[in-house]
């Protein structure tokens, strides 16, 4: 079965309530009905996923820093030629 994490219905992502669904490969499946492997493995989605945006968080600070370093670079820039 091939698991696409985008296909994963949000609810999934947060603390499970025994009736709530998910969705995989376009079928619906029941949280409470799955097996303890499946839910391990859904741990295991989650957990990447929480570590996937945490590194795209990082990934938007340095972006970020990098655009200030680079318009400082060309202030110093100016400031030099204009010397």
């Amino acid at each position: 079965m091939n698991v696409q994490s985008s296909k994963i219905k949000k609810e999934a992502e947060m603390e499970q309530e025994p009736s709530e669904i998910m969705t995989v490969d376009d079928l619906d499946y029941k949280i409470s009905e799955m097996s303890d492997p499946a839910k391990a493995q859904l741990s295991n989605i989650q957990f990447v996923n929480q570590q996937i945006q945490q590194l795209q968080n990082e990934w938007a600070v340095a972006d970020t820093a990098r655009l200030g370093y680079q318009a400082a670079l060309r202030g110093e820039l100016l400031k030099s030629s204009r010397e």
